[in-house]
């Protein structure tokens, strides 16, 4: 994906369509979706300010034109009324319903996969199936312009499926087995921005059992090339992430052998939140949530982030650490 412009945030298409006929409007429509715009108002569709978007909008424009219609294509920087984090965050929500579309068919999907051998034709619908879904994913991830929260959840999911498909005996993507806790000592931990309550426990967790003195860098999204000695961690492609249907967060536990009784219950409370699945249902869950949620609107700055929600960490360990059964 290309980077937009510093110059100028946005571009704008603004199409008038004829009403007739009536299917050419739900087709520029349904064009517009497939390229990840979204509207700011009547008729206003926005995308990030690139080379790949404007030329894609430019093709729009013609064949709007070309059917008899009008469209307007401008480029923009939002100054007053609506702005450009108010924007970013609608790109954020329309990605995450539709990676939650995704993740709710991998569940279903997961739910009717036996425990037993597959026969040669079930799995050739189930390998068809979760194919689809992997491709949906993909589709999906071209157009997350602004990382959506939900990306690396559903991407653990699809994941997971295929590595249940996988004959016995290929190799399998993901690590399995214990890291031995020393040899993470002193390495830096690399992850996405705008950390959230998977990373803000996961940094927690590092910091509190790994290595106290942990650095964190936090980066890009996509098109990260981490340097020697660092450890990415709930990001695309890292050393450290979603897993199957467990987070980031569960997945460093499970790595790391660590069986404290006192994190289990906050491991529940952060999968519940990240992954909005409701497996576990611990009554303490909402209030963590509109806590971490808090701490998030009150800075964007990642490691004050990482500060407050570790002092919410420290005070759930302890009291799980002394509650009695």
């Amino acid at each position: 994906m290309s980077v937009a412009k510093e110059e100028s945030s946005w571009l704008l298409l603004m199409p008038q369509i004829p009403p007739k006929p009536s299917y050419f409007r739900v087709k520029v429509w349904r064009r517009l979706q497939t390229l990840g715009a979204i509207a700011i108002k009547n008729s206003v569709y926005v995308l990030p300010n690139t080379d790949d978007a404007r030329e894609d909008f430019e093709w729009i424009r013609r064949e709007i034109v070309k059917d008899g219609g009008e469209a307007t294509l401008c480029e923009a920087r939002l100054i007053e009324g609506l702005g450009d984090s108010e924007v970013q965050a609608s790109f954020r929500a329309a990605r995450d319903a539709d990676y939650g579309e995704i993740a709710s068919a991998a569940r279903a999907l997961a739910s009717r996969l036996p425990r037993g051998n597959l026969s040669d034709e079930r799995r050739l619908q189930l390998e068809t199936d979760v194919g689809r879904l992997r491709r949906r994913l993909t589709e999906v991830g071209k157009i997350d312009f602004f990382d959506a929260p939900r990306r690396e959840a559903t991407e653990g999911l699809v994941s997971g499926l295929e590595g249940r498909l996988r004959p016995a005996g290929a190799k399998p993507k993901t690590k399995a087995g214990h890291e031995r806790r020393e040899e993470l000592q002193g390495r830096v931990w690399v992850t996405r921005k705008g950390v959230h309550v998977d990373r803000i426990a996961s940094a927690w967790l590092i910091r509190r059992f790994v290595d106290a003195d942990a650095r964190f860098k936090f980066v890009p999204a996509k098109g990260y090339n981490p340097e020697p000695q660092e450890v990415r961690f709930d990001m695309f492609e890292a050393d450290f992430t979603h897993e199957g249907d467990r987070c980031t967060l569960e997945v460093l536990m499970a790595r790391l052998g660590l069986d404290d009784p006192a994190l289990v219950p906050i491991a529940e409370i952060v999968h519940d939140i990240d992954l909005k699945d409701s497996k576990f249902h611990r009554p303490e869950t909402a209030g963590i949530d509109r806590l971490i949620a808090g701490i998030a609107m009150a800075t964007d700055d990642d490691e004050v982030r990482l500060t407050q929600g570790a002092a919410v960490f420290d005070g759930l360990y302890e009291y799980y650490k002394r509650k009695r059964p």
